[in-house]
């Protein structure tokens, strides 16, 4: 059995095609996890959970044989990035690790990041003289997210003091020269 479209509905079905794909998160990111949060972890038992968690990058320590990130939790996405729509919802902290090196300088404070790996227990770190429980994933996924940058549009014709109407190629309304 054959179905056809008719061709005035392909363009909106590929449009709508188009816009679903940009809404999955990337495909080291998907998958289904345990819906913990790191707050949860450290009052649970959680241990040996598979969780998907991202956040800020507080600081980096590379080690002899692997790296280990200190985190601001932030909820996720649908695209598993950290949400920009509440900057201060936080989960905690967390303490991810994976094996191999990563260069703080490339990971550097603020710098986005998702991991998906299992909950290993809980890690005591000082956080100024408060001792703070964090609780430690040892990663299987490490995913930056490209840093986002702030464009500004400006309209067309703008009106600045240097190339404005009455400035440029054409001096004011008097045509050319």
């Amino acid at each position: 059995m054959r179905i056809r479209i008719p061709s005035r509905l392909l363009v909106p079905l590929a449009a709508c095609t188009v816009l679903a794909a940009c809404a999955t998160a990337p495909k080291p990111l998907q998958g289904t996890y345990t819906p913990v949060t790191p707050r949860d972890a450290v009052a649970g038992t959680q241990a040996g959970a598979n969780v998907r968690w991202g956040g800020s990058i507080v600081e980096t320590k590379p080690g002899p044989d692997s790296t280990c990130f200190q985190m601001i939790a932030r909820p996720l996405s649908a695209t598993g990035r950290p949400s920009d729509s509440s900057p201060d919802a936080t989960d905690g902290r967390f303490i991810a690790c994976r094996a191999g090196f990563y260069d703080p300088a490339v990971f550097a404070p603020g710098r986005e990041v998702t991991f998906i790996g299992r909950v290993d227990g809980v890690e005591t770190a000082k956080i100024g003289e408060y001792d703070y429980k964090l609780p430690k994933v040892t990663a299987d996924v490490v995913y930056l997210w490209p840093e986002k940058h702030e464009v500004q549009v400006r309209p067309y014709p703008f009106h600045d003091p240097f190339w404005g109407p009455y400035w440029g190629p054409r001096w004011g309304y008097w045509g050319w020269w």
